[in-house]
């Protein structure tokens, strides 16, 4: 990987100068590793395998073939237009904190040589909440994909509808499933992976319309909240209930796929597919 063999560089120069390493604890299982180790290990804690949450660029690094991302739709703003109180400030908080413009990134890149469509949804923005940038960045993606008879990739994470702006949020869930049906009658390829968590208005639509449904281990997926299903059909819900293990038993998931062996497996699906067609 190109990001593990920049990332080791770099955490050698860092050592050189005398500079501590930072030290990971992990929040499943509280083991503790450097850093360094942990990267090296694909974000995975060596002690119960738990999958750290990765921000758009890493993800990105990780599967993608080494300088291969071009991204698209840069620019894109969310606004207060609601004017709700805190917003602005959540905003611009998720924008340092990132460093991305808001909750998915988008863009082309190739995996094994094999070229696609990508976005990938950060969690560390607003809970990659789905606001309006988020659905009319991912629309745009899979117009273009359609455009240029390309598959598209979609890594989803999301804590749901972005409350602050209202009913134009949940408006987003016809908008992107709109476009994934119109590069679906084009007869092109959709895969979604799901990470964790992946939930709301986000499951309910683009995130499970792929034609190959991912997922990572251990991921939350789901609609609604666990007491809110609960209560609503008055049952006890088994302990497992909305993870990946137990949508992939009642067929809700094609295969989990550990961190490890998802860029091989995506490019072994790109090439299938772009063999069939």
């Amino acid at each position: 990987m190109g990001f593990i063999n920049d990332f080791a560089q770099k955490v050698k120069e860092t050592v050189a100068g005398g500079t501590q390493v930072q030290k990971v604890t992990c929040k499943k299982c509280g083991h503790e590793d450097s850093a360094y180790k942990l990267i090296e290990n694909y974000y995975i804690c060596p002690e119960c395998g738990y999958h750290f949450r990765l921000g758009a660029k890493e993800r990105l690094d990780l599967v993608c073939d080494k300088n291969s991302f071009h991204e698209l739709f840069t620019g894109l703003t969310s606004i207060d237009f609601l004017h709700f109180p805190g917003y602005y400030e959540k905003l611009e908080k998720a924008r340092k904190t990132t460093g991305e413009e808001d909750a998915v990134t988008c863009g082309i890149a190739t995996i094994a040589g094999n070229e696609f469509a990508v976005f990938v949804m950060d969690s560390k923005f607003i809970m990659a909440s789905m606001g309006s940038v988020v659905g009319e960045k991912i629309t745009r993606l899979f117009e273009y994909a359609t455009e240029h008879k390309m598959p598209v990739v979609g890594f989803t994470a999301s804590g749901g509808a972005r409350m602050q702006e209202g009913v134009i949020s949940l408006m987003q869930m016809a908008k992107v499933s709109g476009a994934v049906k119109n590069h679906s009658n084009a007869g092109l390829l959709y895969i979604t992976v799901l990470t964790d968590p992946t939930t709301g208005g986000v499951t309910a639509s683009f995130a499970m319309q792929g034609d190959i449904i991912l997922s990572e281990p251990a991921a939350l997926i789901g609609f609604a909240g666990r007491r809110v299903v609960e209560q609503t059909t008055k049952s006890q819900l088994p302990d497992n209930f909305q993870s990946a293990e137990f949508l992939l038993e009642h067929g809700f998931v094609d295969a989990i796929v550990p961190r490890r062996e998802l860029r091989d497996t995506l490019a072994e699906l790109l090439h299938m597919h772009k063999r069939s067609v």
